[in-house]
């Protein structure tokens, strides 16, 4: 006879499922957040709100705390959680989305039965008939006949475990985790909550930057017994109570506090049959007086079900910005599933009193209005996320602006890949300043633009021994490029990145009526055909003498591999990356027949990259080549078909905190940003028979924005109409189409 637990299983995933063959209600029905779960996407099925600091997630990988402290290649995960895998080791509170290092996955809670066992090589379940949807999250734990269910709030996670009869378990484990450094501390208040911390930091294995993040756990049920647990070398006779295991010491109805790398909390109770227990967690990075006002607050005193409901109602909210009609199943549920994507970072850092700690300092300081966010990986989101948030969620898009103008006020630089108040120092360039620049002519403007265009004067000027954001200014200045003088140095990815901040930062200074500065960084921004070598008709690493690096082999960087001068790609991929100077590129590869040639054959010979970022505004760029339109339609079709699916592996790779998601939405649309700071919009075919994006009116006159294409989308675009007015273009500039309106899209 099946377990009861399995049937009400079968009947939720039947539920869930079902969506996919009905006409949906709300958008969050056609999200399927195991989309990019597998195949490097990095994405995870856990519970979370948009925006939320804390996500509630099924733990299933190695965690590198544990297993691989000193060996950082072995069993590496920056995920904790994949598809493919199916032994579960509990729920993670805090972690992080769609990014290529492993960082945060940490507060485990673990529901077991039977006898007491800390080691999660032991305690860990094989997993089945998971079930997920925004702001819920399930799975059925086999070694323990188990069903747990997780929800989430903006700052803490709520659990529901149904246990069997008998003596079940739930465990706080603070020493397993994605994260290289494992500190941790807790103190058993009473037995209904423990409250504690645990150190997290060294994204991309960047030492020194460990903080604690702190937490506060409170049961349903009062425990029958409880206890705290550490591993030790060898058992001692201090131990108040010890099991069989040579692993750890049990501490039986501990209360005094406990620190260390592996440590642990248990409670134990003794079950009816299908007894539910819920755990609520509370989380800060300030501190745990905080994470327990956070709890306090936003807690629905253990109502599982409210909880639920209302992460539903913000997702639906929050997708409902955007509102499609006809396409297939598959294809709302790939869009949805991005635009969900989109909205998990970046993420709030701020308490609900405000508090947030700063960047680098981590001093407690305090936001008066709106949210403080993190989580920028702005060399990835700079190219599309942050323009569509501007465009869709301007409110966020502003908040998130003024967050990176406090991080220069405390830390006396912008950042280029900040994570909760550290600067990482990962990917390339000076990111920062196109979104800032993006941001300020899309007409967000209520922030600091003197004290913004400081911040960005600074890292665009200041010498590099002084420089944290561009190290290698020196070289780029004098010489117009940073040479190559190491094997594997990424210099040319780091001045084509300089080339773009240096446009967007003249279009600024232009704007602002500082023309010196507008004259000195447009010139520094078409030095990127230094690069340009007429014998390979392809940009190429060159050393300080001004020579060409030899032996060169403009293939080599495929599939991640190391290559000389480029960075997560290779000469082909960063051959188009001036997209600020599409005429001088245009003309630097011997005219508009030639280009597209080219062009055209990066996308036939193999040498495009769908799964990074340099080379994802390769299709939007015959546009601007007049009657070879239609190759953007053609590739831009291919390339969603090719690689956006639902299914676990239905991302290229990385999401890189939505960058890849924002991509496949745009495209879907019809539109895309290919220069950040540049407010023409090149179109394509739309995927939908319609589309409504609603405009924010405190920000932008318009109502809604409309766009429907007719005819078959697979045959070229005939014309294209705004407002029934005829386009002599393939683009439409932004404060157009912000005005509302209808765009036609005619095949």
């Amino acid at each position: 006879m099946p377990h009861p637990l399995k049937i009400k299983f079968l009947y939720l995933l039947l539920t869930v499922f079902s969506a996919s063959v009905c006409t949906a209600q709300e958008p969050g029905e056609w999200v399927n957040p195991f989309i990019g779960s597998t195949n490097y996407g990095t994405t995870n099925p856990g519970a979370i709100v948009p925006r939320g600091m804390v996500s509630v997630v099924p733990f299933n990988v190695a965690g590198n705390s544990e297993l691989n402290k000193h060996d950082k290649d072995a069993g590496w995960w920056s995920t904790p959680y994949s598809w493919d895998n199916k032994y579960f080791t509990g729920y993670s509170h805090v972690n992080l989305s769609g990014v290529g290092c492993p960082e945060l996955g940490v507060i485990l809670l673990m529901p077991t039965t039977g006898k007491l066992n800390a080691d999660f090589r032991e305690y860990g379940s094989e997993m089945s008939e998971q079930v997920a949807h925004p702001g819920y999250y399930s799975t059925f734990l086999n070694k323990y006949s188990i069903l747990t269910e997780v929800s989430a709030t903006e700052r803490s996670g709520i659990s529901r475990f149904t246990f069997p009869a008998g003596q079940s378990n739930i465990l706080i484990d603070l020493g397993n985790g994605l994260t290289n450094e494992s500190g941790a501390s807790l103190r058993i208040v009473n037995d209904r909550e423990v409250e504690g911390s645990r150190m997290t930091g060294t994204f991309c294995y960047n030492d020194g930057t460990e903080r604690p993040v702190y937490f506060v756990a409170r049961f349903s049920k009062a425990a029958e017994e409880l206890g705290a647990w550490k591993k030790m070398p060898k058992m001692d006779a201090e131990a108040s109570w010890s099991a069989t295991s040579n692993k750890f010491k049990y501490y039986k109805n501990y209360r005094a506090e406990m620190t260390g790398d592996s440590i642990g909390a248990w409670f134990t109770f003794n079950t009816k049959e299908n007894e539910q227990i819920l755990v609520e967690v509370g989380v800060s990075y300030v501190s745990i007086d905080n994470a327990r006002q956070n709890l306090n607050a936003e807690s629905n005193r253990f109502d599982f079900e409210t909880t639920r409901k209302q992460a539903e109602e913000k997702w639906n909210k929050a997708l409902s910005t955007i509102t499609v009609k006809g396409g297939t199943d598959d294809q709302k549920t790939v869009f949805y599933t991005a635009l969900y994507h989109m909205q998990i970072h970046p993420n709030i850092l701020s308490d609900v009193n405000g508090q947030y700690p700063a960047m680098e300092s981590f001093e407690i300081k305090q936001r008066e209005n709106g949210e403080r966010y993190t989580v920028f990986s702005l060399w990835d989101t700079y190219r599309n996320l942050h323009p569509f948030f501007s465009l869709a969620f301007p409110e966020q898009q502003l908040n998130m602006v003024n967050s990176l103008i406090e991080m220069y006020d405390e830390s006396g630089w912008l950042p280029r890949w900040e994570l909760n108040s550290t600067e990482t120092h990962v990917m390339e360039g000076d990111p920062v300043i196109p979104v800032i620049v993006d941001t300020w002519f899309r007409g967000i403007r209520n922030f600091d633009v003197a004290k913004a265009y400081e911040g960005m004067y600074k890292s665009a000027t200041t010498p590099g021994k002084d420089n944290k954001i561009r190290p290698d200014i020196d070289d780029y200045i004098s010489l117009g490029y940073v040479p190559i003088k190491a094997q594997y140095d990424n210099s040319v990815s780091h001045a084509l990145e300089y080339y773009i901040a240096d446009w967007n930062l003249a279009q600024l200074a232009k704007d602002l009526g500082k023309t010196a500065d507008y004259e000195r960084f447009l010139n520094q921004s078409k030095s990127w055909k230094n690069y340009y070598d007429p014998e390979f008709g392809i940009v190429r690493p060159k050393l300080e003498n001004g020579d060409f690096l030899p032996d060169f082999d403009p293939k080599q960087g495929e599939n991640f591999e190391p290559s000389p001068g480029f960075h997560e790609g290779n000469a082909y991929q960063y051959n188009f990356c001036a997209q600020h100077d599409v005429k001088g590129m245009i003309e630097l590869n011997g005219g508009k027949k030639n280009f597209v040639k080219k062009l055209q054959a990066t996308f036939d010979e193999g040498n495009f990259d769908m799964t990074n970022e340099p080379d994802i505004h390769y299709p939007w760029l015959f546009n601007y080549v007049k009657g070879e339109e239609w190759r953007t339609q053609k590739e831009v079709r291919r390339l969603i078909a090719t690689y956006f699916k639902n299914a676990p592996g239905g991302l290229p790779g990385n999401d890189d905190t939505g960058t890849m998601s924002a991509w496949v939405v745009y495209a879907m649309l019809g539109i895309y940003p290919v220069i950040p700071g540049d407010m023409n919009y090149a179109l394509s075919s739309p995927v939908f028979e319609e589309v409504k994006i609603k405009l924010d009116q405190n920000f932008y006159p318009g109502k809604e924005i409309i766009i429907r294409q007719s005819g078959n989308p697979e045959s070229k675009i005939k014309s294209i109409k705004w407002n029934e007015k005829s386009q002599k273009s393939f683009f439409l500039n932004h404060a157009e189409l912000v005005k509302g309106g209808i765009l036609e899209v005619i095949h």
